[in-house]
């Protein structure tokens, strides 16, 4: 396994997504011999969410981390939408009506079309609940979830408001030794121009951590797709750091800032019958490895999480781990093939 060093992180060049599959016994079963086999054979990210499978993903993270040494696994969570509680037997919606809205935590007023949060208050509740769910008295990385869905509902001046009083709870985690890093894990904000409503502008985001937190901030990792068929992270120079126009993953770099990659087989879907010749291009030998070794090759890229439940699936993609990276060059002539003629 190839390792990235960034702080005082030594982060595997691939990481273990747990967003995807049925909320049942079955599917717990697989995440858990997964992960198990992964951190066996080197992999040390785990990437989670609270609302994904309804908390289900956390807690089976948490049953693996109670069978292991907890500094084997650098285990990132997010936090931001409305979720319920897989082990609550009754109605999802009257759980979260005495869990959360009759008790404070929520203010339906705060919450976007999509039921996304950023408030102090559901961010405080939501960590708290993941740090329960993961059996772990501390988090690696705590993301904040698609919060560029908050621009859909308040203004840029609001948003940056909620941004940093977050922020401020998150510096706050870290001092009490709960956390260590904190980022934001999008979808779209950093892969669209800056005048969309949804853009995310990474140097004015970084400033506000360095208001809240100092020069020595802990907003330090950021998360976003990018893949064979979505290459706006590298391709599209829509952030600007001292008046250079840059990509985000050029601007991170730039900021200190480290970048999970997710969507890097997109489910499947950048997954094709590949023919030899292609594949020869790639330096691989394997279809599935074609789009890993795209992400991974590309510079700026830190991990590339890929979402896994099966053990044969974990054992297949980690052999790219057997193969050169792709150069520069080589990564550019893909991306826009030499005109002839």
């Amino acid at each position: 396994m190839n390792y990235k060093k960034f702080r005082d992180l030594k982060l595997s060049e691939i990481g273990i997504g747990t967003y995807l599959g049925n909320i049942d016994q079955e599917t717990d079963q697989g995440y858990y011999q997964t992960i198990k086999k992964g951190v066996e054979l080197g992999i040390n990210i785990v990437d989670t969410a609270i609302n994904y499978r309804n908390m289900r993903s956390e807690k089976v993270i948490g049953k693996v981390l109670s069978e292991i040494e907890r500094d084997k696994v650098v285990v990132s969570t997010k936090g931001g939408y409305l979720t319920s509680d897989v082990d609550y037997k009754g109605d999802p919606n009257q759980w979260i009506r005495e869990e959360l809205i009759e008790t404070g935590i929520l203010n339906p007023k705060d919450m976007t079309a999509y039921g996304n949060v950023l408030t102090p208050q559901y961010i405080d509740w939501a960590f708290n609940k993941s740090l329960s769910n993961l059996n772990t008295d501390n988090i690696d990385v705590y993301f904040l979830h698609n919060p560029e869905d908050q621009l859909t509902k308040f203004s840029r001046e609001e948003f940056y408001k909620k941004l940093r009083t977050v922020f401020r709870l998150l510096e706050g985690k870290v001092q009490e030794g709960k956390l260590k890093y904190y980022g934001l894990a999008t979808w779209s904000g950093f892969r669209v121009p800056p005048e969309h409503q949804q853009y995310l502008n990474l140097s004015e985001i970084s400033q506000i951590a360095e208001e809240v937190g100092g020069e020595e901030h802990h907003f330090r990792f950021i998360q976003l797709p990018y893949n064979l068929g979505m290459l706006e992270a590298f391709k599209l120079k829509n952030q600007n750091v001292d008046g250079w126009p840059m990509s985000t993953l050029e601007a991170a770099q730039k900021l200190g800032i480290y970048t999970y990659i997710s969507a890097t087989l997109f489910q499947g879907r950048v997954i094709r019958p590949t023919p030899p010749q292609i594949k020869q291009l790639f330096k691989v030998e394997k279809d599935v490895h074609v789009p890993i070794q795209f992400v991974r090759s590309t510079p700026g890229v830190g991990t590339a999480l890929i979402g896994m439940s099966k053990p044969e699936h974990l054992i297949e993609n980690i052999e790219i781990e057997n193969y050169p990276y792709l150069t520069k060059e080589e990564l550019l002539n893909i991306i826009e093939p030499p005109q002839k003629g």
